[in-house]
């Protein structure tokens, strides 16, 4: 069995030593760790295998860590994840091709999107497809009816918002603290809101990108777990950067939900530490 072990802690002496003791009688087959001195904060993250029981190891790392500390330890397993979508299809049919391929270990429950347009994509790949109109009902019977439908599809780990074009209300969110990945086509927290590529184009930029961040309250502003960039000119007319960011806005996406579904993303104060 393998499992990953993290840890968040106040910072002091011998934090390694302690931890490591404790797992003497397993085999660590990887292990990062890093020091934010400013904050005077120890974030660690460990793979271990081995056939002993880990009842009560836990507890027993917290009685040799800080108080305050923060332990996790859970079976490596394939994350269960529902993907969100509207219309656009490039982020939504690149992480079902990954997943095809298994270059994404996941577990993809079903897609809801608010139109029915991706249905026939979907339903290629033997995957559930449930389309929640937001037409014809304000923000609040629309976010009721996607929990709905996300508490029938069963439990699922995290959602991924694959081009989803719709603002999610702090009431949503809050079901889902740092466990709803979103995709935003440009270099945050640079061109916020709606068509980052005209605002790019307005602006003359000479780069453009994409952000993959989990979603809070405030729009475009989670903690940034992915970045990525394309180079750009004078030549470019906004469908010329539309068309180039599809390929960065995708690949971004995906290494995002590699890192997120791995569990090597540690959040704190709006930042993400990365392992």
């Amino acid at each position: 069995m393998t499992y990953i072990l993290r840890i968040q802690a106040p910072d002091e002496k011998a934090l390694i030593y302690k931890i490591t003791s404790l797992l003497q009688n397993f085999n660590i087959t990887k292990n990062n760790e890093f020091v934010d001195f400013e904050q005077g904060l120890f974030f660690f993250r460990a793979q271990f295998t081995g056939e002993n029981s880990i009842d009560g190891l836990r507890e027993q790392l917290l009685e040799v860590l800080p108080p305050n500390s923060e332990v996790s330890i859970e079976p490596k397993h394939s994350p269960k994840l529902i993907l969100l979508c509207t219309k656009e299809n490039h982020c939504l049919g690149d992480i079902l091709l990954r997943r095809e391929s298994n270059e994404l270990d996941v577990q993809i429950l079903a897609v809801i999107g608010n139109h029915d347009t991706l249905r026939p994509l979907v339903e290629r790949f033997g995957i559930p497809f449930f389309t929640i109109t937001h037409e014809g009902c304000t923000r609040e019977e629309h976010e009721q009816k996607l929990l709905d439908c996300i508490a029938h599809i069963g439990q699922t780990e995290l959602l991924v918002l694959a081009k989803y074009m719709r603002i999610l209300s702090p009431d949503f969110v809050a079901h889902f603290r740092h466990r709803i990945l979103n995709i935003h086509h440009s270099l945050l927290p640079a061109f916020v809101g709606a068509n980052p590529y005209k605002q790019a184009y307005n602006r003359g930029a000479k780069i453009i990108g994409a952000t993959a961040h989990f979603v809070t309250d405030v729009l475009d502003d989670g903690p940034i777990i992915a970045q990525d960039i394309i180079k750009i000119d004078h030549n470019y007319t906004i469908k010329d950067m539309q068309q180039a960011g599809h390929d960065i806005e995708k690949i971004v996406l995906a290494r995002a939900l590699k890192l997120v579904c791995e569990q090597r993303v540690f959040v704190y104060q709006n930042k993400t530490i990365i392992f």
